[in-house]
């Protein structure tokens, strides 16, 4: 039990918890502001990690320079995604109703299509790269150095979003858009210009949490499934249209993965984490930190 404590146990869920974090954050507010299911969500975080992957390993460039260029390519995937495929969907009338299922099929179609192309660029082989690998000793304890820089990162990032959504105009439209989207389009929010925006930020976050993912874990163009279905759990937990839930949430998944596997085994990993979801449903269906239905 005395591991349970351990300094190093704790690095490892806040590393998990920061880039569950991220992944959700990105989710969170497509969903929430659109009521769109990016099953494909995952993908775009396979793609970030990869933009990393071969702009370290072809041209030396460092993974704290590379994930910036990570996030410009998701953000400029989720620019074209939106003209594409969804700007049609969202404004019409009939289509509408029907948004949920229709993005649904749309996002699968969408995530089996970067799966495969991913797997014909680059291989199904497992890619994976040395940086930062560093043991740094704080006191007693021996930390890797890229595990710190993810929670670092992770932090900035999300403190720079909350911060944009409470105190940019932007951002305010947004919360405006997830709160009350018909009234929002009363007072003279330009929805068609601010869901672009959503999608951009949202695919941009992704291929950043796919980025950090890079620096401690092998990639292939399927490993990104896991982190949606993390992500969905995370804004149930934390409430749909919670920013702050987002964040919450991501830490008690971690927590519960992290230390539930400790405690019992990996094995039931999957069992606890399918449980905590189930329990929440029942008890808080609108999530730990979302609001009731009048």
């Amino acid at each position: 039990m005395s591991s349970l404590f351990s300094p190093e146990l704790l690095i490892a869920t806040l590393a998990l918890a920061s880039v569950y974090a991220l992944v959700a954050l990105g989710l969170n507010l497509i969903y929430g502001a659109m009521r769109l299911l990016n099953v494909a969500h995952g993908e775009i975080m396979m793609l970030g990690a990869y933009v990393t992957f071969w702009l370290f390993t072809a041209y030396k460039i460092s993974p704290l320079v590379s994930m910036f260029a990570a996030m410009a390519a998701a953000a400029a995937l989720g620019w074209l995604c939106y003209g594409l495929l969804i700007r049609r969907l969202a404004s019409t009338p009939a289509l509408v109703q029907r948004i949920e299922a229709n993005s649904l099929l749309i996002f699968f179609a969408l995530s089996v299509i970067l799966q495969n192309l991913g797997a014909l660029l680059f291989s199904a082989n497992a890619r994976s790269y040395s940086y930062m690998e560093t043991l740094v000793q704080i006191g007693d304890v021996s930390i890797a150095l890229n595990r710190l820089v993810i929670i670092g990162v992770s932090a900035l990032a999300t403190i720079a979003v909350m911060s944009f959504l409470r105190f940019g105009v932007t951002g305010l439209a947004i919360r405006a858009l997830i709160q009350q989207r018909d009234a929002a389009a009363l007072v003279g929010v330009h929805a068609d210009k601010v869901n672009r925006v959503i999608f951009c930020l949202g695919f941009a976050l992704a291929g950043l949490a796919g980025s950090l993912v890079s620096l401690v874990e092998s990639i292939t163009p399927f490993s990104g499934f896991p982190f949606t279905i993390a992500a969905f759990f995370v804004i149930i937990l934390g409430g749909l249209g919670s920013i702050g839930g987002s964040v919450i949430g991501a830490l008690l998944l971690a927590c519960v993965e992290v230390y539930g596997s400790a405690i019992t085994s990996p094995a039931y990993r999957s069992i606890l984490l399918y449980g905590v979801f189930i329990l929440v449903l029942f008890v808080r269906p609108q999530g730990l930190f979302g609001r009731r239905l009048a």
